[in-house]
């Protein structure tokens, strides 16, 4: 902030010290009660974490000084049993996790392209050949009027 406040432009390596400066403070500056508050999907909220530090939620992730500090700090909070642990829960038979399907919809948007284009595809041949017709039949006409001398050369 020094160098805006002189109204110099700060460079990325000075903003990344700086945002890392702030992350830091914000972490000394957060309690377990509040840590506590901030989790979400077993993590902290990374939202929360860049609204409150004043930065993009990029920075979290962007800066390695930030992202190692922040895993850290996670991995502490786990060890105090304020995050909940990292582990890969056994699946139970019977019991298979929820996955959503991304090629599911991929699968689904690409069969109704195909068919748009299938519709498409069989429009522009049926175009084609009333044109060929139509074409076939002009020629015929054509060579009728100029063999009558009908037509101007």
């Amino acid at each position: 902030m020094l160098y805006l406040e002189r109204g110099y432009m700060a460079s990325g390596q000075q903003i990344a010290e700086q945002n890392f400066q702030l992350f830091d403070a914000w972490r000394a500056s957060k309690l377990d009660q509040d840590f506590r508050q901030m989790v979400s999907r077993g993590v902290l909220s990374r939202n929360e974490i860049a609204k409150e530090c004043g930065f993009a939620k990029s920075a979290l992730v962007q800066n390695p000084r930030i992202k190692a500090l922040l895993k850290q700090t996670e991995d502490d909070l786990r060890l105090r049993g304020i995050l909940p642990p990292l582990e890969n829960r056994a699946v139970s038979e019977g019991e298979l996790p929820v996955l959503r399907d991304a090629g599911k919809q991929h699968t689904i948007r690409e069969n109704e392209r195909l068919k748009r284009l299938e519709q498409e595809n069989a429009s522009l041949h049926a175009e084609n050949a009333e044109l060929k017709r139509q074409l076939q039949r002009f020629t015929v006409l054509q060579e009728a009027l100029t063999l009558t001398g009908r037509l101007p050369r």
